[in-house]
């Protein structure tokens, strides 16, 4: 990722918060880069004019972050995620994150697109699921061990005279990674396995569909279940009814929107389904605790 292009990148259509394409300054293999967190930084500190690295933004591919040293906090989806050694961070397209200041960690940082992974692997449909967890505490352990030579190995593959690097080692390798990552314990317990596949399917539904409807009985008709088979799914994946879940994805496209755009309330909510801003400032007070414009004005006041 090129850290000028934050202040470059325009919002998107409707005042959407924006969004940047992968677009590394010194590209060596198409839809993937492996560099120092702190190498990122420096990036942002030669065009301190131009990069607002700190700023909140969407990236259209995935960063994955392991931290070796140091200390310091990002923020994704409105949660602040303390970093430390052997803090794991993957932050998916679509995202809102933010690098938060002051920090001193550092650690290997991997961006990759969609599309690199080999799609014959498993490590596919890791890629397509935005809804995974975005932060490990590895600490000592020995999976933070295995994850942190695979990544060197990855480094240095990567790292070869560019006429030698070798495209495919490098989308096996990532696989590999992937493929353990999945292994790891969910941080929150429970986690998309559990829900097997009735949830992520639902999952896939919900992302195309949140805007349009948030009726339980609506996902299982598309689906071809009972509202009670995905009940069943969501609760065991997240400890949620799958009324929360879908009520929790409306909840937090409002937040992101309401954050980091100037749209008025009126035009998110008709963005999310609502046809009343009434409804719409009701809805979201039962699922954050505050209206709509308290909330804008306590996130947009920070940056």
């Amino acid at each position: 990722m090129n850290p000028a292009d934050l202040d470059e990148a325009d919002p998107s259509r409707g005042g959407a918060i924006p969004r940047l394409d992968f677009n590394p300054p010194e590209e060596r293999v198409p839809g993937f880069e492996i560099i120092d967190l702190v190498t990122l930084h420096e990036r942002r500190r030669r065009r301190r004019r131009r990069s607002r690295l700190d700023a909140v933004h969407r990236v259209d591919f995935h960063t994955l972050t392991l931290i070796t040293e140091g200390s310091g906090e990002h923020a994704i989806d409105f949660v602040a995620y303390p970093c430390r050694p052997g803090t794991l961070l993957w932050i998916r397209p679509g995202q809102v994150q933010r690098f938060m200041r002051p920090t001193t960690a550092n650690g290997t940082h991997l961006l990759f697109t969609p599309a690199f992974p080999p799609h014959s692997s498993s490590a596919d449909r890791l890629v397509n699921e935005w809804y995974g967890p975005a932060c490990w505490q590895l600490g000592a352990s020995p999976e933070y061990a295995v994850l942190s030579t695979l990544l060197g190995q990855l480094r240095a593959e990567y790292g070869r005279p560019v006429y030698t690097v070798s495209s495919e080692i490098l989308q096996l390798l990532l696989a590999t990674v992937l493929l353990q990552i999945d292994r790891l314990p969910h941080p929150d317990g429970g986690g998309a396995h559990a829900g097997g596949e009735v949830y992520a399917r639902f999952r896939a539904e919900l992302e195309r569909s949140y805007a349009t409807t948030r009726r339980a009985a609506d996902y299982a008709h598309r689906l071809g279940y009972t509202v009670k088979t995905l009940t069943r799914a969501c609760l065991a994946a997240t400890g949620q009814p799958v009324k929360h879940v879908i009520d929790g994805r409306v909840a937090l496209e409002a937040q992101r929107l309401l954050a980091h755009t100037d749209e008025p309330v009126a035009t998110i909510a008709r963005r999310l389904g609502f046809p009343e801003a009434t409804n719409f400032g009701k809805f979201f007070a039962r699922h954050t605790g505050g209206t709509p414009g308290a909330f804008r004005l306590a996130h947009q006041g920070r940056q």
